[in-house]
């Protein structure tokens, strides 16, 4: 195992940081790193353990005596022990009796771009959960899977046809350590169908709470049990239960290991919904009948679901779960149509329905997707909002930071979910904001003409491949944004509907608009991949001018500066498939101004003043007279309105009135969206609910 040299005395304390994921939103941890060597932050993949292990001894022993590098690795040490020995805490203060754990079951988890254990959406959430759950002092323990080959690492073909590359990844060069009982690497036995998988245990440290991840890779498991955890979201679905079956038993078992007894599991998804028959095989084991075992793990099960269309959730046939649960069920004297019926839904197994029938608290991710979710279960379970929110300290550009320090609050961070401390946004003048913003897209601007040097220089890609990924991109002019996962209910396409007019949009002389491209197709999604092949054509075609961007290989590191440093924010999922939209939020308290269809999040957002709603929400039953109606209000929006309020400017050439709509839309969103509002949510409404202080 790769391990970190000795360093000298004087920053001795360097690699403690760096294996706490604490850096991943402390500006002051990720400065510190940067100052000890620059190029190998960047080469690592803002990985600090990886920096240590193969950085220069030279070099240490130069910032050790160094007054400059010293006084930010002081500063960085106290911020770090402050922060993590602080006791007046949110959670602390309303419930000071509370001694137990939560437990926060995922099957992915976006923290940092160097950990690629996340697709998108849900495990980005998940990882600002976590640190939210941290800042706020809230005891929670993330549980989940470490994917070997992460999820994939996208290349696009001359023709833009994703090809899906394992993103391999070495657990010894990340924070990510193995749990060690007697001596040795903690493993697990997992009974499944006719033989034992074993699992692996990991931890991760991330601010004051720890994460437990799991894997399969080890030598106890058979050749083809050791793939089982070496893939995000596998398609086939045998291999697919199985997965769900380790995510659902392995947190309960670790738990029992480790002598941990959470007041509350919390199930991020289905995925992870057969924790709960684990649940409930302990509490029969241990003596309880059947319906008084189901009685008991309804009061320690909170459940959020995300997909509000039944196509989205897993399931399962009765044959298949008989294959793997026939000797759970027997060995338990539970009658096989009693069993079936936990999961049953519409003739199949539905890891869905299984967990909101063991659950005492069902949430949707907001308040249309939590209505859409009683619609869709026949209103058999009474589903709750818990709108998302995105966690500020990690999301928030450091130039808001500065602004923010100076003109709202020095203590903002520590008060961001309070909506009226943000008024004081009016107070800012328009000059000092604009020229916050044009700092955020100037870095956007530079990176992206770097990964398209790079992509000249190391990859030898095609001229017009290196055009499309962004090098003809104009800094003054208006830039959309657009980077989500390819699903084709996102309708990345939407906005192609009629080529002339945008073209015109694209290209006019005197008011011109550019639109930046990301994301990733699942691998299995041809149809999502021909829309991407299809928007990529764009990019490379000389009649749009450059205008048509596509940035490759859409991650966290991405995500940052596209949702800081465009000027619109791009949203046009087809009605009402878009749970909740988490970008949009990240977006807007960054000044970039959401143009969306009334879908997800924001339509409890917007209010007329603070952005574009597109298509006036109205529905149509055809799908193709809804593309149409929608692609036409883009047009009319973007003519009417964006394009002349973009480009209307005073004699300091600053856009006022654009700057109005982005003090609006900050303070709007940025407290009410916040995952610091939301996980106090999930506390209140759902882990303490029965809790008596």
């Amino acid at each position: 195992m790769q391990k970190i040299p000795s360093l000298p005395q004087r920053i001795e304390r360097l690699p403690e940081l760096a294996y706490n994921l604490f850096w991943a939103w402390h500006t002051e941890a990720r400065e510190l790193f940067k100052r000890l060597d620059h190029p190998a932050w960047i080469s690592t993949n803002h990985n600090p353990v990886e920096m240590l292990q193969s950085i220069n001894p030279e070099r240490l022993l130069d910032v050790s005596r160094d007054p400059s590098f010293l006084k930010k690795y002081d500063y960085g040490i106290f911020s770090f022990d402050s922060e993590l020995n602080s006791t007046d805490l949110w959670f602390g203060q309303n419930y000071p009796q509370f001694n137990q754990t939560i437990a926060y079951i995922s099957a992915e988890f976006g923290l940092h771009q160097s950990l690629p254990i996340y697709s998108g959406g849900l495990g980005i959430l998940a990882g600002d959960h976590i640190k939210e759950a941290s800042d706020l002092g809230v005891p929670l323990i993330g549980v989940g899977f470490i994917y070997p080959q992460g999820y994939f690492r996208q290349k696009l073909q001359q023709s833009g046809w994703q090809d899906s590359e394992p993103e391999d990844f070495e657990f010894d060069r990340t924070p990510i350590r193995p749990v060690i009982k007697d001596g040795t690497q903690l493993h697990i036995p997992i009974e499944l169908a006719d033989r034992t998988i074993w699992i692996r245990i990991w931890e991760l440290t991330a601010g004051r709470n720890i994460m437990y991840l799991m894997d399969t890779d080890t030598e106890k498991n058979a050749p083809w049990d050791r793939e089982l955890s070496s893939r995000l979201y596998v398609g086939d679905r045998d291999l697919r239960l199985r997965q769900e079956i380790i995510l659902g038993y392995g947190p309960v078992k670790l738990f029992k290991e480790l002598g941990i007894h959470p007041y509350v599991f919390h199930l991020n998804e289905g995925h992870s919904a057969f924790a709960a028959l684990e649940l409930l095989r302990e509490e029969m084991i241990n003596g309880a009948t059947f319906q008084e075992a189901l009685n008991h793990i309804k009061r320690e099960i909170v459940f959020t679901t995300h997909t509000p269309v039944p196509a989205g959730h897993d399931k399962f046939t009765f044959e298949l779960i008989d294959k793997y649960f026939n000797t759970f069920y027997r060995s338990l004297e539970i009658p096989r149509e009693e069993f079936l019926k936990l999961g049953e839904w519409e003739g199949m197994f539905n890891m869905t329905a299984l967990a909101l029938r063991l659950s005492y608290f069902q949430n949707g991710v907001s308040l249309q997707n939590a209505k859409l979710g009683k619609e869709m279960w026949n209103g058999h379970w009474d589903i709750q909002p818990i709108t998302n929110g995105v966690h500020l300290p990690t999301w928030l550009g450091s130039p808001f930071r500065n602004l923010f320090k100076k003109r709202i609050d020095k203590n903002y961070i520590n008060k961001h979910d309070d909506a009226l401390m943000w008024e004081r946004i009016d107070d800012i003048r328009n000059s000092e904001l604009w020229a916050t913003r044009q700092i955020l897209r100037t870095r956007m601007f530079d990176f992206i003409r770097d990964l398209a040097r790079r992509k000249w220089m190391f990859e030898r890609k095609d001229y017009s491949q290196v055009l499309a990924s962004g090098a003809l991109l104009d800094p003054d002019v208006l830039t959309i944004g657009f980077a989500r996962r390819f699903a084709t209910y996102k309708r990345a396409n939407l906005i192609f509907r009629d080529l002339e007019r945008l073209k015109k949009n694209l290209l006019d002389p005197y008011t011109p608009v550019q639109i930046i491209f990301s994301g990733k197709a699942h691998p299995v999604d041809d149809p999502g991949k021909h829309i991407l092949k299809k928007v990529y054509s764009y990019a490379i075609n000389p009649e749009f001018g450059g205008r048509i961007v596509f940035i490759e290989n859409y991650s966290m590191q991405v995500a940052r500066y596209l949702t800081q440093g465009v000027d619109i924010w791009l949203n046009t999922p087809l009605p009402p498939m878009e749970a909740s939209g988490t970008s949009g939020m990240k977006a807007a308290m960054n000044g970039v101004i959401n143009f969306s269809i009334s879908d997800g999040w924001w339509p409890e957002c917007y209010d007329g003043s603070n952005g574009w709603l597109m298509g006036n929400g109205k529905r149509f039953a055809d799908l193709e007279q809804q593309n149409d109606h929608d692609a036409s209000s883009f047009y009319e929006i973007l003519e009417n309105e964006i394009r002349p309020l973009f480009y209307q400017r005073n004699g300091d050439n600053i856009p006022e009135e654009w700057c109005e709509v982005i003090k609006n839309s900050m303070k709007t969103a940025t407290a009410q969206f916040s995952a610091r509002r939301m996980v106090k949510e999930y506390v209140q409404k759902a882990y303490l609910k029965n809790y008596e202080k």
